[in-house]
Formats: C-alpha cells, structure tokens, sequence
C-alpha cells in the first residue's frame, strides 16, 4: 500500500486552492492535509479546517487570524498569522508536498523557503518563476527540492518530455485559449468591463490570473516559467492559439515529430498529476471525446493584437530585474482595470511603460528582485494621474 503523502496548502481559499482540497478529498487514503494558509478568509479556512484537520493554520491578515485562532485553538488546531506563518507551513517539517496556489509576488517568499527546506513543489502561481526563476532552480539543485508544474500548460510540456533526452527538443508551444475577448476588435475593447473580463470562455481562474488570459499576459508569464522549469533557450519558446482548450501544450522534437498533451480544461487534473507523480490515480470525468468534438482548431498569435507576450519576451532577454519589473507593472495594471481606473486597453501601455524606464539589475538575490518590484509600483503609483482619468 503507498504511503500516505502529506499537504501543506498554501493559499488554501482560492480557486486553485478549493480544487486541491477536491483532489485530497477525492483519494483519503493517499493525501492528508497538515497545513492550509490564506490571506484573509477567515470563515472558509476555519471551515476548510475543520472538514480537513490540519495541524498548523496560517491567515496573513492578523484579526482574521485572531478569528480562526479562536474558532480553531478549541479543537487542537494551531493558529499563525502574517506572512511569517505562511512561510512557516511552507518549511513545515512534516509537510512532504508543498502546494504553491498564493496569487501575486507575494508567493515568492513562502516559494523559497519550501524550496530551501527541500520540498517536493507544487507550484500553481507563476510569479515565483517570472520573478526569481534563476534563483529557485540553482536552490533546488542544492536543496534537492524537486518543482512540479501546476500549471495546465506546464504540466502538459511536463508529461510530454518524460524519457525524452533533452537535446532531442526542438521547440515547446504552449496553448492560448484567446480569453475573453478573443473575437473584439480594438475598438471594442476600449469599452469592456471587469465583469466582462472575468467570464472566461473555457476555464474557472482567480479574477487576476482570468485578466492575464484576457490579455495573454498569462501566456508572456508561462514563456518566462518554462524557460525555467525545463531549461529552455527563449528562441524555443512559441505560442499558439487554441480555442477549445483540449490540447494543453506541445512539444517539438528535431526529428519533426510532435507530442501534444489532451485533456479537459480541468485544473484538478494536473493538480492531482503533481501530487500523485510519479503515478498515475484515477479520476471520474471522462477524458476528450474526440468524435464528439469533430475538430480542433489552432491559430499563430496576433503580436499586435496581444502585445504583452512581446513585452514578456522582451523581458525574458533583459534578464536580470527585467522580468520582475514586467510582472509588478502587470499587477498594478490589473488592479487597476478591476477597480475601473483604467480601460482594459490600457494594460499593455503601462507594462511597455515600466519595462522602457526600469534600470535592469543583476538580480542577484531574492531581496534585490523584491527591491525592484516595489521600485515599479512605487513609480506607477507616483505617476498615475498619467493613466488613470
């Protein structure tokens, strides 16, 4: 019988979060559940908590912590707050797996200590890789903390490179779905609304990550982790448009065949893949009928219709703080849309913005790269007027 592997959730609360604990629910007998950290929804993890028993609970926000410490301590269950209490479930000595799902940069510190500590990884939010991806995989080389994708796309390049010798890959293309807005003209999406940007024809995301898929910033961001996670020059790197979301990426060998990863557009799927592997577990939906579908459509991407891909190219070969600049400007640009500061339109200008007036350094440690993504927000926010009307 194998062993039951144990989960610290980092990030618990959101949509990556809730569908991991679907995943650990579904199979009993082979996850448990030893820490769960969230920002601020107090009501859900005290309610997460108690359906799932962890030892340690972690709010970042110190009176919902103050909350869950009093409707959780009563029953053994350990309270932390602030960002010191996620760090500490990530570095959780009895945690085997550490699932990585806290949107934005401020991922990246729980990332690092879970990768100091030698954790097996399993990494949803893209930030920690766009921002620092040169420092975690030199960390776990020493660490021997192993990173798996969580990702659709990178899950699906994941899969789609086992036993194949690294010298035989010629290039990777990760799938776009187009977003929300895929069919608009430009004069159309001066005029959407958050609300619009927020139903995604084909996934159920966070509202900043189903931004990112409307402007393809999402796609510029998985580029710059692939890079990364698989060591891959830039100029293998490529993105095509896939409209139903079956084929998650593809990778390109130098003989000129091709391996393509189908499923369906479900996130506990390579959810459940990062936890399980290196087995395979069983789930109950059915996987593509490719009878019923008919056909599978795939388009080049439009640079000039979806520009923040660029920018993250761009980004990628500055290197250095390049790529941290890029990600801070996306964040407060998006913040922005959201709150209905700026038209979704603007989005693209405000990163190209950042990335022209950003001085790129080495980005030596993870403190500089940190430095750098508050010198940008600083910097935006200081010349807002400039965007926001």
């Amino acid at each position: 019988m194998a062993a039951v592997k144990s989960i610290s959730l980092l990030g618990s609360t959101g949509s990556i979060g809730q569908q991991t604990l679907d995943v650990v629910a579904s199979f009993p007998d082979r996850f448990r559940i030893v820490a769960l950290a969230c920002r601020s929804s107090a009501e859900e993890i005290i309610s997460q908590a108690r359906r799932f028993l962890p030892q340690l609970v972690a709010v970042e926000e110190r009176e919902a912590a103050e909350r869950a410490r009093e409707a959780l301590g009563p029953e053994g269950i350990d309270v932390v707050a602030g960002w010191q209490g996620i760090t500490q479930c990530a570095a959780l000595p009895d945690a085997d797996i550490v699932v990585a799902a806290v949107a934005g940069v401020a991922g990246l510190l729980p990332v690092w200590e879970a990768v100091r500590a030698g954790k097996r990884l399993a990494l949803s939010n893209k930030e920690p890789l766009v921002v620092a991806g040169h420092l975690l995989v030199a960390e776990a080389a020493r660490s021997g903390s192993s990173i798996l994708p969580v990702d659709s796309e990178h899950s699906a390049i994941f899969q789609s490179l086992l036993g194949q010798r690294q010298e035989s890959v010629a290039r990777v293309l990760l799938t776009a779905s187009g977003g929300a807005f895929r069919d608009l003209d430009e004069a159309a999406l001066g005029r959407v609304t958050p609300q619009q940007a927020l139903a995604h024809p084909t996934w159920k995301m966070g509202p900043k990550v189903t931004v990112d898929s409307a402007t393809l910033m999402n796609k510029g961001l998985e580029l710059i982790e692939a890079r990364w996670l698989f060591d891959l020059r830039p100029g293998m790197l490529d993105v095509v448009l896939h409209r139903e979301s079956i084929v998650h990426s593809l990778v390109e060998f130098i003989d000129g065949s091709v391996i393509a990863h189908l499923a369906q557009p479900d996130m506990r799927l390579p959810i459940q893949f990062a936890l399980s592997y290196p087995e395979r577990l069983p789930r109950r939906e059915p996987p593509p009928d490719l009878a019923e579908l008919g056909a599978l459509h795939f388009e080049p991407l439009d640079g000039q219709r979806w520009p923040c891909v660029g920018l993250a190219r761009k980004a990628i070969e500055a290197g250095g703080t390049a790529p941290a600049a890029l990600n801070a400007a996306n964040e407060v640009a998006v913040e922005w849309f959201l709150r209905e500061k700026i038209p979704f339109s603007a989005i693209p200008g405000i990163v190209e913005h950042a990335l022209t007036v950003h001085d790129v350094g080495v980005g030596e440690s993870v403190e500089e790269l940190l430095a750098a993504d508050r010198q940008v927000r600083e910097m935006l926010e200081k010349g807002a007027a400039a965007w926001i009307s």
